[in-house]
């Protein structure tokens, strides 16, 4: 936060001997000074949402500016604000969230920091280029943000112009005009003892290159499946496939805010509205309930879709422990023929039996 916001004042300082209030800021509808001040805005409803752990709607208060305060004083309050969502962002406890409607009507402290990055990276980009300056922020900076809140959209050629593209803001070769966007923060579903928490492409990505992922993991955690897992949806993402909705969740205990296990899907639904579904839980977890409870909820999340008709899972014969997880959570053995048509059409590997969860 504290590096966007440098790049930010240093790129704007260059102009504030101009009328920023006679010019407007890029693409948007907006004065110069109109987005400067909305960035200032952002980062302070971003810092009191996450701060009063914000539950259903925005808190309500805003920010105004004495009468008076030239540009450069209005540069100041971006740097007060943005070290405020700064400041909130690194003493928020791990796994709480607050208000945001887009999508799931939460966001995480990651998730803040991301919006607050970005708001300020973009209108930064506007505001110079209405006012004819250069701007282009650090590449890491931007990746950041795209690997945290635009899980949906493959990486372009580099992250700079991807973002503008999918903002709206610029052209990407071989892709449509982005005319309507919106972030897309992780999905968290609640059960029981458990939260099922997305895994983020960058999360993912060190998930499988063998780190923690940003989670805390019980001994003997992450175990390998999620591992394997995680590569997948990194694939996904960089193939532009990725569903966030039918990836991959860390399965994180209440009682001490630890990481368990993994659980996701093999994908998003094919045309057919089938799915398949996938676990696992570091040894030290196993026995106690925590897959089947967290595959329940899932599995009737998926169902209640318009796009999926049948939630399905492929567990080795010998595997009586899983199957018993599946027999919990309202999952029944497949018929032979419903067998053979999983490995002729669906690719399921021989010495594997088919469970079914239909809507």
């Amino acid at each position: 936060m504290k590096r966007a916001v440098a790049s930010c004042t240093a790129a704007l300082r260059q102009a504030t001997d101009r009328d920023w209030t006679a010019v407007k800021a890029g693409r948007v509808e907006w004065s110069c000074h109109a987005t400067a001040f909305h960035i200032a805005e952002d980062c302070l409803g971003y810092a009191g949402n996450l701060a009063g752990r914000a539950r259903d709607a925005y808190v309500p208060f805003e920010i105004t500016l004495e009468e008076g305060t030239d540009n450069t004083g209005l540069l100041h309050v971006i740097e007060t604000t943005g070290a405020l969502l700064a400041a909130t962002v690194d003493t928020a406890p791990p796994g709480v969230r607050a208000f945001h409607p887009y999508p799931f009507r939460s966001a995480d402290r990651e998730g803040f920091a991301a919006m607050g990055i970005a708001e300020v990276l973009l209108h930064t980009h506007d505001i110079a280029e209405g006012l004819g300056l250069s701007y282009a922020p650090d590449e890491d900076l931007v990746e950041s943000v795209l690997t945290c809140i635009f899980p949906q959209v493959q990486p372009g050629p580099a992250p700079w112009p991807t973002l503008l593209w999918a903002t709206g803001r610029g052209e990407l070769p071989g892709r449509a005009p982005v005319t309507g966007w919106h972030w897309h923060n992780n999905l968290v579903v609640p059960a029981d003892r458990v939260d099922l928490v997305g895994i983020r492409p960058a999360a993912a990505r060190d998930l499988r290159l063998g780190g923690d992922g940003g989670f805390d993991w019980i001994e003997g955690g992450p175990y390998e499946g999620t591992r394997s897992a995680s590569g997948s949806l990194v694939k996904a993402y960089e193939a532009g496939t990725h569903r966030p909705e039918f990836g991959v969740f860390a399965l994180v205990r209440h009682e001490d805010g630890r990481a368990i296990g993994g659980m996701g899907f093999h994908g998003a639904p094919n045309e057919g509205g089938w799915v398949e579904v996938g676990y696992d839980l570091a040894e030290g977890a196993r026995g106690h309930g925590y897959a089947t409870e967290a595959l329940r909820v899932l599995t009737e999340r998926a169902l209640a879709r318009d796009d999926v008709s049948v939630v399905v899972a492929t567990i080795e014969h010998t595997n009586i422990p899983s199957q018993r997880v599946v027999a919990r959570a309202g999952f029944t053995r497949a018929t032979p023929e419903e067998e053979r048509t999983a490995r002729t059409e669906h690719g399921m590997e021989e010495g594997l039996g088919l469970y079914l969860r239909r809507a």
